[in-house]
């Protein structure tokens, strides 16, 4: 199987991948957008049960270099996507 590249832009869509890959995905997405400068980042979660959103959510909580993170603006996913804030450097 061929690796999903994935752009750091800070934009993190999960719906192409495989919820066992979120943890490591997330901590590399993160740490990459960190050290391109990237403080604001939109994880795209999806709506559904919501148990991706708790996941995220529970992983983002522990993750050193977060510093807080909330439900996206209606315009920007609203409660299925959540917007993380970085630490600096």
């Amino acid at each position: 199987m061929k690796p999903i590249e994935v752009p750091i832009d800070g934009v993190l869509d999960l719906h192409t991948f495989n919820p066992k890959e979120l943890p490591d995905l997330l901590d590399d997405y993160l740490s990459a957008c960190h050290e391109k400068g990237i403080f604001a980042v939109r994880v795209i979660h999806g709506k559904g049960t919501g148990m991706q959103k708790a996941r995220v959510r529970s992983l983002l909580a522990k993750h050193p270099l977060v510093g807080g993170f909330a439900d996206a603006p209606p315009e920007a996913g609203g409660w299925g996507a959540t917007l993380v804030s970085l630490v600096g450097k």
